[in-house]
């Protein structure tokens, strides 16, 4: 047996069962039916140094286990984790960076397009016999062409997407806490300035208190109603109840959202909104991305215990050193 192989690892609730079946085969692996200590024995809360997750991870289940080393989270955002628990309980904490990337603002730009084209309403015209029957779908109002594009939340994604954008002939800007290096796009110091300079505003933000229900009525009023929302980022960001009157009073032209607030909840009043195309969270929702997000998942654990590092770091934790006993 190799050293790897003593090492308990804890997995609470779901997980790519790519990623369950190489830390089964790499480490000692405990399964849990959710992140709830209770359900552990004890030699594993005492024995497990790393827990590997896609769900929430809080302060309580982390000081469950005296001996965690590192919690390798499932996806790019992290919010449902405790970071700031962990990093001064000395708990390294990673993520999936990187490898989602392109996947995601592909998504996003597609999102964009059968929003404001129309595309999966012309289908169903197409399917129900309406094409042969009614003849043509009928003319969009709406279109890409003129758009001025905000995004909200200018990382890797936000950057990936802009990428995609100025190919379309679209003029980019932006906010963020602050504005990025190397980057010439438009910055403007606050999201109601950019919902102001924009008719298309398309949020990456990540999820969390800083951003809580970030997008709000007055954002919405900003954007204007020839305004287009996208939201490929965090639910928790957009203040669901003020985005529902917004498309339903048309103060915003139209919305695509690939997440919600209280997934896989959607509120009835989005539901209900004809200017709004939903998808159920598939940004990286492909077996090629969602493969290369277990791998980097399990690849932090191997080199966290193997080497004393880890490859992808959240900020948060990134002062975080192995224990002198790994």
């Amino acid at each position: 047996m190799s050293a790897l192989q003593e090492i308990v690892v804890v997995v609470p609730g779901r997980l790519h069962e790519h990623a369950v079946q190489r830390i089964g085969a790499t480490f000692k692996l405990v399964r849990l039916d959710k992140a709830d200590a209770a359900l552990a024995a004890p030699e594993v809360l005492r024995e497990a140094r790393a827990i590997a997750a896609m769900t929430t991870i809080d302060a309580a289940f982390i000081d469950a286990f005296p001996n965690l080393e590192i919690i390798a989270n499932f996806g790019v955002g992290y919010d449902a984790v405790d970071v700031r628990h962990a990093g001064e309980s000395g708990v390294m904490v990673t993520n999936t960076p990187d490898v989602l990337t392109e996947e995601v603002a592909d998504t996003a730009v597609g999102l964009l397009l059968n929003t404001v084209r129309e595309f999966s309403k012309a289908e169903k015209w197409l399917r129900d016999g309406n094409w042969v029957a009614k003849g043509g779908y009928r003319l969009t109002p709406g279109t890409l062409r003129g758009r001025k594009v905000g995004i909200f939340g200018l990382g890797r994604i936000g950057l990936a997407i802009a990428r995609r954008l100025e190919a379309f002939g679209l003029p980019i800007a932006y906010h963020n806490r602050r504005p990025a290096d190397g980057v010439a796009y438009a910055y403007y110091p606050s999201l109601v300035a950019l919902a102001e300079a924009v008719d298309t505003l398309i949020s990456v933000a990540p999820g969390g208190a800083a951003t809580e229900k970030a997008v709000n009525a007055e954002v919405l009023k900003a954007l204007g109603p020839d305004g287009v929302f996208i939201n490929i980022g965090r639910g928790s960001t957009v203040d669901e109840a003020a985005l529902a009157a917004a498309l339903a009073d048309r103060t915003i032209f139209a919305a695509g959202l690939d997440v919600f607030a209280d997934e896989p909840r959607v509120p009835q009043a989005l539901l209900d909104a004809d200017n709004a195309c939903l998808l159920p969270h598939v940004g990286s929702a492909s077996v090629h991305t969602r493969r290369a997000m277990a791998d980097l998942c399990v690849d932090n654990l191997v080199s966290w215990f193997s080497e004393g590092r880890a490859l992808t770091p959240v900020g948060e934790t990134a002062h975080v050193a192995p224990s002198a006993t790994a």
